[in-house]
């Protein structure tokens, strides 16, 4: 923009210098700038004075140089914008080509995009497929997230994105007919995937479950009964959103832990664990494997390898409890 800001001034200035001392037309004088400027080699318009051709060496020496500058301008920046395009779009495949144990997120929408943003505070890896390329463009640029411009009901693309070594995939688009289609591909090409899927009619989930789906999720029907729920329960939704949302806010976390075959946990009781005593962690519930979640446990119930522990405590305590789960006897 300044190039061309002085070009135009250098335009500007011949024509009045040409005008002034050569007593030519307005016209004429932009002419013979046009003429001087896109080195095109006509003869001059009028005969020049001596005066007049030391002052078009001057136009030449400025004008032609800024406008070789320019040019050369125009083409770093479109060579940069090409560089940028390639590698940018190598080094994005070479991040999911490292990819393993992610998640997949189908769609870019608001339901895709607010599952993103939890995931990334955890942190975890995942990659977002999107259909629409401007919709991907703009996610991107506003994120620092995997965006692939995709069609996520197509098993090339999917392979692409690692999806045998994810560990998660949601199908999050639009449409029902679409959330059921990724969801069939998907499930046909990793059988072990948790597949979490997106439901706007009530219908439609049996058609998910059948075709794969571990859990159907209805954004319309959640939202109604939180609604309902704000009538009559307010101060249980307020402490569930702050724990589950904002958990800073209260200082303490919602956990999910798995005891580790090698933990020190294993075969102990919840009173000689010192998991409450000794770290100030409640336990809410234990899920084991083939079993109905257990709501609040006694204190004498028993800690098998594998029990998967709904924990609410402080952050660093968590963080504690997470190392002692996994740690060895």
């Amino acid at each position: 923009m300044i190039l061309a800001a002085a070009l135009l001034g250098v335009a500007m200035i011949g024509t009045a210098g040409f005008h002034y001392l050569e007593h030519w037309s307005w016209f004429d004088g932009f002419y013979m700038v046009l003429l001087t400027l896109t080195t095109i080699g006509y003869q001059e318009v009028h005969p020049l004075s001596e005066t007049g051709r030391y002052f078009n060496v001057a136009i030449i020496i400025s004008g032609v140089g800024l406008l070789f500058m320019i040019l050369g301008a125009l083409g770093q920046a479109l060579l940069e914008f090409e560089f940028n395009m390639v590698f940018g779009r190598r080094k994005m495949e070479r991040e999911i080509g490292r990819l393993k144990g992610h998640y997949i997120i189908c769609g870019a929408g608001r339901v895709a995009r607010a599952a993103a943003r939890q995931l990334e505070r955890e942190p975890a890896q995942f990659v977002i497929l999107e259909h629409d390329e401007a919709k991907a463009e703009q996610v991107r640029a506003e994120t620092n997230w995997l965006v692939v411009h995709a069609d996520a009901t197509q098993e090339s693309q999917l392979r692409a994105v690692q999806i045998d070594k994810a560990a998660g995939l949601v199908a999050a688009t639009t449409t029902d007919a679409t959330n059921t289609y990724i969801v069939l591909t998907a499930r046909a090409l990793n059988p072990t995937l948790k597949i979490i899927a997106r439901a706007s009619e009530e219908a439609a989930e049996k058609h998910m479950r059948t075709a794969g789906a571990d859990q159907v999720i209805s954004p319309y029907g959640f939202a109604g009964f939180r609604i309902a729920q704000a009538f009559l329960r307010p101060h249980v939704i307020n402490f569930l959103e702050v724990a589950l949302l904002r958990s800073s806010e209260l200082g303490l976390e919602l956990e999910e832990l798995k005891i580790d075959p090698s933990s020190i946990y294993v075969g102990q009781d919840l009173r000689s664990s010192g998991i409450r005593h000794d770290l100030g962690i409640t336990v809410l519930a234990i899920k084991r494997e083939g079993q109905e979640m257990k709501y609040s446990p006694e204190a004498d119930s028993l800690l098998c390898a594998g029990d998967h522990l709904i924990v609410m405590g402080e952050p660093s305590h968590l963080r504690e409890l997470e190392v002692l789960a996994g740690a060895k006897k």
